[in-house]
């Protein structure tokens, strides 16, 4: 993820609306391409005779390749310019969209996954500083809104679309890449109207590549670890749902409906960003205990879900965990930005979206090893259980950080480092640590 934008080359002009909506579809695009293959897993599972637990490995690879470009790429748009890390992030969608339309195999599949991967990790940074870059100061909060837009509706977008296009318009495992490729070309198109805001004095310093340091400020790490774990948990039961649900409406609802497949995912994103959005909201002291009940609650839902074989409770369930999972991504967001300097804010957001992907590739696999070996529903059971666990885990912590503040306020003495409280840094909510940072 990129630090502070470095700074405009002007004032935003009477184009500014034009080349905002132009990164704002170029964004879109590239994270859409990356949920398209959800409700086409079954299909390819079918073509290619692998079994349910390759599916679990094709989507974690993408996270992978997310974590591998944040790493590696995830300050390159500070260095050669916001267009050309966009467009080679379409251009990165595009081949990907390519390998999925021609793929006759599975190395093919796990290939374009990289790919998306890398795209999605080069967009994210790249995207949501443009839109920054672009906006007047007094609308920089808005312009981060608009990011959160493009990014979760790209990604619920990507899945719903498929789904309806591989259900009713015929030729599945065809047309929804047909659809990307000609979406990817009209949003390499739109980014000619989009001015380069990285000035040329620092674009001419050239590329300069190294992996970004993980690195937590003691000051904050036990506040920064409860809301990762949380977020994590969150998206790892995400990534189940992308990569399984189409299996568990097949076989244990005997609902064979791409387009279902794409709603149960696509509500899970788009709960996510209602959940950013409502720590913008809620008391800052709240935002993580809600995060907790609502992931026991989900993983309550969908474990009910797969017991009684009823859809009511998957769909419910895959709501409650997209706005628990958003609301402590935001709740963690918010403790970054609140709390660490400016020029450390770029390696702290990295370390911490690295450790949500991480947590979004590996207990899928796990998941996947598990409903190989027990079947789905006692694979998913056991699975709902250990993220119920984790955030009870996370919430038990987070009373006991409360009382130790509590009990050193009352003796006079310091509090824990990074305990929210009345005063301190970490007390400042999402909204403002997000109105600070732009």
């Amino acid at each position: 993820m990129p630090s502070a934008p470095p700074g405009r080359t002007g004032p935003p002009g009477r184009s500014a609306p034009l080349a905002r909506a132009a990164v704002a579809l170029a964004f879109w695009v590239t994270m859409a391409g990356t949920t398209v293959p959800t409700p086409l897993y079954s299909l390819y599972q079918h073509a290619f005779g692998f079994s349910p637990f390759m599916v679990t490995v094709i989507f974690a690879v993408y996270a992978l390749g997310v974590v591998a470009g944040l790493l590696a790429l995830g300050r390159l748009s500070d260095q050669i310019g916001r267009r050309p890390v966009m467009a080679t992030a379409l251009l990165l969608a595009a081949a990907a969209a390519g390998l999925f339309e021609a793929a006759d195999s599975l190395p093919w599949l796990l290939t374009a996954r990289v790919l998306s991967g890398f795209g999605a990790a080069l967009i994210t940074g790249a995207a949501t500083a443009a839109l920054l870059d672009l906006a007047a100061p007094e609308r920089r909060l808005r312009a981060q809104t608009l990011a959160l837009a493009a990014n979760m509706g790209g990604l619920a977008g990507g899945t719903l679309f498929s789904g309806i296009l591989a259900e009713w318009a015929g030729s599945p495992l065809r047309l929804p890449w047909t659809a990307a490729l000609v979406l990817t070309g009209i949003a390499l198109i739109g980014l000619s109207a989009v001015p380069e805001t990285v000035p040329a004095e620092i674009r001419a310093g050239g590329i300069r590549l190294r992996f970004q340091p993980l690195r937590i400020p003691a000051d904050i790490r036990p506040a920064f670890l409860r809301a990762a774990l949380a977020g994590g948990s969150g998206f790892a039961v995400s990534g189940v749902l992308t990569a399984v649900s189409g299996l568990f409406l097949a076989t244990v609802l005997d609902l064979h409906n791409h387009a279902l497949t794409g709603l149960v995912v696509a509500l899970a994103f788009l709960s996510t960003a209602v959940g950013q959005l409502l720590v913008r909201v809620l008391p800052p002291a709240r935002t993580l205990p809600l995060a907790c009940a609502g992931l026991v609650l989900a993983a309550a839902l969908i474990a009910g879900a797969l017991l009684t074989g009823t859809l009511a409770p998957l769909l419910l369930g895959a709501c409650v965990n997209g706005l628990a999972t958003g609301t402590a991504i935001g709740t963690g967001l918010g403790t970054i930005n609140g709390g660490v300097a400016p020029e450390r804010r770029g390696e702290t957001v990295s370390t911490f979206f690295a450790v949500l992907f991480s947590m979004l590739s590996v207990p899928v696999i796990g998941v996947g090893v598990l409903v190989q070996a027990t079947g789905l529903r006692t694979g998913g059971v056991t699975f709902s259980a250990v993220v119920a666990a984790l955030a009870v885990g996370v919430a038990a912590g987070l009373v006991r950080r409360t009382r130790e503040a509590t009990g050193a306020e009352e003796s006079g003495t310091p509090g824990p480092t990074g305990t929210p409280g009345p005063t301190g840094a970490n007390t400042a909510g999402p909204s403002a640590a997000l109105a600070e940072e732009a």
